[in-house]
């Protein structure tokens, strides 16, 4: 080989062992990356939070001139003791709200899961809501609540299995 030729094949079996390598270590991160199971959770968490939010919304919004739509939205958001619950209390609790004719609007101000099994398929939830109250006549008096709620996913969907107010404050006595 001549002075010329052997440095320039030097160099380019240099260039071909750094591409080699940049390749390598490209393909590493890439199936490092795609083998993650912290894309997964956070989506399965998201995916809680959001349902969760969305059902207890729904379980605090009922409108009694739609009332049928209204309590078939709570039966569809919510599954197991809760869901039976529901379904087993509909007729005498369409009468009661009939006759009080109210009208309860609910906005969610913020949600946090406090746990999730996404293997298991259990989450909890705590919600923070507004809910509107109006009377019959009119009136409407608004209260802020906490709601804690257990989920459980169903057919790929997450679901209210148990409902409930959160404490507030100290609920610890002193004797």
């Amino acid at each position: 080989m001549d002075r010329i030729g052997r440095p320039l094949l030097l160099a380019a079996l240099a260039l071909t062992l750094v591409a080699a390598a940049f390749a390598a270590w490209g393909g590493w991160s890439w199936y490092g990356a795609a083998h993650d199971d912290t894309a997964s959770y956070a989506t399965a968490r998201d995916n809680a939070l959001e349902a969760g939010e969305q059902a207890v919304q729904n379980l605090n919004t009922l409108d009694h001139k739609k009332l049928a739509d209204g309590l078939d939205l709570w039966e569809t958001s919510t599954t197991g003791a809760l869901h039976t619950q529901l379904v087993d209390g509909r007729s005498a609790f369409e009468k009661q709200v009939r006759e009080a004719k109210t009208v309860s609007t609910a906005k969610v101000l913020d949600g946090a899961l406090t746990e999730l099994d996404a293997r298991a398929g259990k989450a909890r939830v705590l919600v923070a809501l507004r809910v509107t109250v109006t009377a019959s006549g009119g009136k409407s008096s608004e209260k802020d609540s906490r709601m804690l709620g257990e989920l459980t996913r169903t057919d790929g969907h997450w679901k209210l299995s148990a409902l409930g107010q959160a404490p507030v404050g100290d609920t610890a006595t002193t004797d």
